[in-house]
């Protein structure tokens, strides 16, 4: 009638007991070895993906060939192409100057500074100019054949502060070589340095003020400034020589050095232009 008290019941909740407690024992060591082989696993995972990026970049990126002998060899070849102004004009030949030289000039520097109008106005005649230099003559044979009468010119000028003949060239070097080629054509003529070495533009005007110069020789620059001061006047200017065709170690001539061009330009703008269309002053191209 009552329950089967004939099993030890007690006996069995003691083992019961006892396996949960071992249970429990075992899961600490199977987590242990589980967190291990869970790290290799990533570490390894990083390894491949690290190894893809390296293979990807490697392909994306070409491999540089060029040695950097070839590079220097290429730049060589390129910097042996360009050809400077000393080299062209080493390889032209040398052509005498015409009056078409220095209108081209002009009308090149005024194209975009002048109107159309004011242009036209700037172009002289051929009646302007001297006979210009064949590259045949020194500078005191040419002067004879363009200036036949400077023996009564020279004893009729008297002005002071004024020349009658302005020789102009484009470095203080030159202006004392052609006063040098002077000699033989000036006779008893005075000349005057006109250019800026070592020369101050306060001396300059007090030597014109003193006595009659005949024959200036000197650089653009210099020239117009004495101009400006009013040291020096082109009321007796007759003849106007530039020397055009003589050329400088780098094988220039004035007109291909950029400064003197510029003050020749301002030069020729200070009243010598309007004396040459007036018909008192002719400009000669040695």
């Amino acid at each position: 009638m009552g329950d089967d008290l004939g099993d030890e019941w007690w006996k069995n909740e003691e083992g019961s007991e006892a396996e949960e407690e071992t249970d429990q024992d075992k899961q600490p060591t199977e987590k242990t070895k589980t967190k291990p082989e869970k790290r290799k696993k990533i570490t390894e995972k990083m390894i491949k993906a690290k190894k893809k990026k390296n293979n990807e970049q490697e392909r994306i990126i070409p491999p540089n060939t060029k040695t950097e002998d070839e590079t220097s060899a290429k730049s060589k070849k390129k910097r042996k192409k360009k050809k400077t102004i000393t080299d062209v004009l080493a390889t032209s030949e040398a052509k005498p100057a015409c009056p078409a030289d220095l209108q081209s000039m002009l009308s090149q520097y005024f194209s975009d500074k002048r109107s159309v109008i004011e242009q036209e106005e700037l172009k002289l005649q051929n009646s302007c100019f001297l006979s210009c230099n064949d590259l045949t003559h020194s500078l005191s044979s040419y002067l004879k054949q363009a200036c036949p009468k400077w023996a009564k010119i020279q004893r009729q000028h008297t002005e002071k502060s004024s020349v009658v003949l302005l020789i102009v060239c484009s470095s203080a070097l030159r202006a004392i070589e052609l006063i040098k080629q002077l000699t033989t054509f000036k006779g008893e003529a005075k000349a005057l340095k006109l250019f800026a070495k070592h020369i101050k533009i306060e001396e300059q005007v007090k030597l014109l003020q003193k006595s009659v110069t005949h024959i200036g020789v000197g650089t653009p620059g210099r020239v117009s400034a004495l101009i400006e001061r009013e040291g020096l006047s082109l009321r007796a200017l007759k003849y106007l020589i530039l020397d055009w065709n003589w050329r400088d170690q780098k094988l220039r001539r004035m007109v291909d050095v950029p400064e003197v061009k510029l003050d020749l330009i301002k030069l020729l703008e200070s009243g010598i232009l309007n004396g040459c269309k007036e018909d008192k002053v002719k400009i000669g191209l040695f």
